[in-house]
């Protein structure tokens, strides 16, 4: 078995670790008790991520699932329905936590990450109906997961977002890799928050950081999600040691995404060329790669195993899916080298 500390991991962009120079700017952060607003550190972050997000206010929370719990709590109250893209974060990747935090219901829709407007039309329950839960929030999670790392077109959201204002449907952004958005379509990150009330970025996917996402929106609603962080135990106090790895990841770490995206692709190139692969390496757009093995291949079970017996960690999204995340801490030789071993076990050649 390979040395962990040498392999290439490719679970997730999580797992990375913080350079010594995040590391010495942590070391160095001005901190005080944030539950009083008195952590330089934080105040900082949250002013420049609203600024950036193009909203009022921010909010630091401990992660991005604490985010999308809150940003639930502010928007929903217990019993709604909140219309989703299949198989999104919120449903699959939360332990139940909006059934138990929230009292919210999920109804999925759409494929691969995205749906319709009229998708999103014929899902939406009315108010006041005698029987039916009502939709009071729509939630678009951009880049979407479990899609792949799928980008979800702007001008489409902003048609969703319209509809639902027409009808009185809150918006909420689970935009965890939205980092990931504006540096592969170029478009600011102000303009793809804009149509939504409240919007959710985290730091430690593809930038790096240790920990920590923001939830940003007006300030009322920012005010109403300092309650509801308090309530799920999210309140800390000198989190600026944290918060000062953000403003690196920030300064250090954002504009080199496009490295993780061309990694992703050179991955992706490899192993669809196996006839036991099932890829379209065109519909890989940022750092997430998710493909499927063919009824010839091993299951993912067995890939996974064997590849980590050969320096390579991956992630099994199912009997016959894996997932694969390129990131700050792999270079491109890394990846040249781990799509030849994951292509070697699912041919047989080793």
């Amino acid at each position: 078995m390979a040395n962990p500390s040498e392999s290439i991991d490719l679970r997730s962009d999580t797992v990375t670790l913080p350079s010594p120079a995040m590391r010495q700017a942590m070391a160095g952060a001005p901190v005080g008790d944030d539950q009083f607003g008195e952590d330089p550190s934080v105040n900082r972050l949250q002013e420049r991520v609203a600024e950036l997000l193009g909203k009022e206010a921010a909010l630091w929370m401990a992660s991005g699932t604490m985010a999308n719990q809150v940003a639930l709590r502010v928007l929903t109250r217990p019993g709604d329905d909140v219309i989703v893209s299949r198989e999104c974060h919120a449903v699959w990747h939360e332990t139940g936590g909006s059934a138990a935090n929230a009292g919210v219901q999920f109804t999925e829709i759409g494929n691969r990450g995205v749906f319709s407007v009229d998708e999103f039309l014929a899902a939406l329950r009315p108010r006041g109906h005698i029987l039916y839960p009502p939709t009071t929030l729509v939630e678009i999670e951009n880049t979407h997961n479990r899609a792949g790392g799928v980008i979800v077109p702007q001008e489409l959201i902003r048609r969703l977002c319209s509809e639902a204002r027409k009808r009185g449907v809150a918006t909420y952004l689970d935009g965890a890799r939205l980092w990931n958005v504006a540096v592969a379509t170029g478009r600011s990150l102000s303009d793809l928050s804009a149509p939504f009330d409240l919007v959710s970025v985290a730091l430690s996917k593809g930038l790096g950081a240790p920990g920590g996402s923001l939830l940003a929106g007006s300030r009322d609603l920012i005010t109403s999600a300092v309650r509801h962080r308090r309530m799920l135990g999210g309140a800390m106090r000198q989190v600026g040691i944290l918060a000062a790895a953000g403003l690196y990841a920030l300064d250090h770490n954002l504009n080199r995404l496009t490295e993780d995206h061309d990694n992703a692709r050179i991955i992706a190139q490899r192993l669809a060329q196996s006839q036991r692969i099932i890829l379209d390496p065109d519909k890989v757009q940022t750092n997430i790669l998710v493909f499927a093995l063919a009824d010839t291949a091993p299951d993912a079970a067995t890939v996974v195993t064997k590849a980590r017996d050969r320096g390579v960690l991956i992630f099994a999204f199912g009997a016959r899916t894996i997932r694969a995340v390129t990131h700050l801490d792999v270079t491109r030789a890394q990846c040249e080298r781990a799509a030849e071993i994951l292509v070697g076990i699912v041919d047989g050649n080793s």
